[in-house]
């Protein structure tokens, strides 16, 4: 993976998302195909207060990119605009070889209808720091919503994936149990067996285990581990440094809305070149 905080020299420029019809000129080779993530110059602001500024991002198909930095950094929005809940004020962004939001039609880019954007989406799993369970939901029936609201899958086809899920997040038989019933990783665990039921190619994680005890943090972080190793394409904005320079490819640390450094774990972590990552690291580690 390549990331600068420059603006990048490229061919193509999608400008704001709020724009319905958009000139451009297409650029192939890069951030195509099923499980990549590519921006380059991406911007996003909040009123006059720009929260990501310049960012450039290349997440190869299969690639683990572990984003840290200290709170409001902009590593949270960074995940949001790629899972299209938040929309960038400019620059170009590419999930799964397709333009986020936006369609090509005629050597122009066209915004994408809600529904568009909704199953564009379903290729793109996130998981949230607070679980974001349906409280009046089963697990089974939290993990089978979207397969069968979204997708339109037969209710006994999902509730089959969903029982084999809960099993491969370590939660056989607790198909039947609320959210209510179980402890903060179980619940975490059920988060993910429901992002995975959409069938996405690309994981977001934003601080999956920040809101757990202590004792359950390793539950989660195991389902993620296992996830890395079947190949799956992942983003985490963690501060579990561990983690990170175990499972991460790349780790990318961001400050003030900026990719201040980035590169392989056993650099970044142990042998960051830029005073604010030092700093950061001397905090945390």
């Amino acid at each position: 993976m390549t990331n600068t905080t420059t603006n990048s020299t490229t061919t193509s420029t999608t400008t704001s998302t709020t724009s319905s019809t958009t000139s451009t000129t297409s650029t192939t080779g890069v951030g195509d195909g099923v499980g990549t993530v590519y921006a380059r110059a991406l911007r996003k602001s909040f009123g006059d207060r720009v929260v990501l500024d310049r960012i450039d991002l290349d997440v190869a198909c299969g690639e683990i990119v572990c984003l840290i930095g200290p709170s409001g950094s902009g590593k949270s929005t960074l995940l949001r605009c790629v899972d299209g809940l938040e929309e960038i004020d400019r620059g170009i962004l590419r999930v799964n070889g397709e333009d986020l939001g936006f369609r090509e039609d005629d050597a122009t880019y066209q915004a994408l209808t809600r529904k568009e954007l909704a199953a564009q989406r379903t290729r793109i799993g996130m998981v949230f720091q607070s679980f974001n369970l349906f409280p009046n939901m089963t697990a089974r029936e939290n993990v089978m919503s979207g397969p069968v609201l979204v997708k339109g899958t037969p209710k006994a086809q999902a509730r089959e994936r969903a029982e084999a899920l809960l099993a491969s997040v370590g939660l056989d038989g607790h198909g039947e149990h609320y959210p209510w019933q179980m402890s903060g990783g179980q619940q975490q665990r059920v988060a993910i067996a429901r992002a995975l039921a959409m069938d996405p190619q690309v994981m977001l994680f934003d601080e999956p285990t920040s809101a757990l005890d202590p004792e359950r943090v390793g539950e989660v972080l195991a389902v993620m581990k296992d996830l890395a190793q079947r190949g799956m394409t992942m983003m985490v904005a963690t501060h579990e440094m561990g983690f990170a320079k175990e499972v991460g490819d790349t780790v990318m640390f961001m400050d003030g809305g900026l990719v201040v450094e980035q590169g392989p774990p056993a650099e970044v972590l142990c042998n960051p070149k830029e005073p604010r990552t030092q700093k950061f690291l001397e905090k945390v580690l």
